[in-house]
């Protein structure tokens, strides 16, 4: 991918399960499973956004990230993810940007985001959220 490359964003775009398991596979460290992301966006999420490359004639799935809800007023960002190939390039911030303006138009108040120390920077830098106080309990 080239740094001129042109990316698109869609809100709730189509993809293929395997594209969005290899990536989120890639982008957190594990091997990938075959979980049927498709069935669980739709049955569960407020919408997602895919970015592709929009130049290489395939549209290869660069970037992903999941807005769930909970069906009112709150979403909340989930598995944002860039591959490796296209990352220092604003294709995370400009994917939650459009996750932003997804929510706003389904109607949210808020969108929550909850992040590992080290990706404070983007999220609160780069992507415009404000620090909160949260809890997490691991139950497996």
């Amino acid at each position: 991918m080239s740094v001129t490359e042109t990316i698109s964003y869609s809100w709730r775009g189509g993809f293929a399960d395997a594209e969005v398991e290899t990536l989120h596979a890639e982008g957190f460290g594990h091997p990938p499973t075959g979980d049927g992301w498709w069935e669980r966006v739709n049955r569960h999420s407020l919408g997602w956004v895919c970015a592709r490359a929009a130049s290489d004639g395939g549209g290869a799935l660069l970037g992903f990230v999941n807005v769930a809800w909970d069906g009112a007023g709150h979403a909340f960002v989930l598995d944002t993810v860039v591959s490796a190939a296209a990352q220092r390039r604003g294709i995370g911030a400009a994917l939650v940007a459009a996750a932003v303006d997804g929510a706003r138009a389904g109607g949210c108040e808020w969108l929550h985001v909850d992040f590992e120390d080290h990706l404070s920077g983007f999220y609160l830098s780069s992507c415009g959220f404000s620090p909160t106080g949260a809890g997490l309990m691991r139950l497996r």
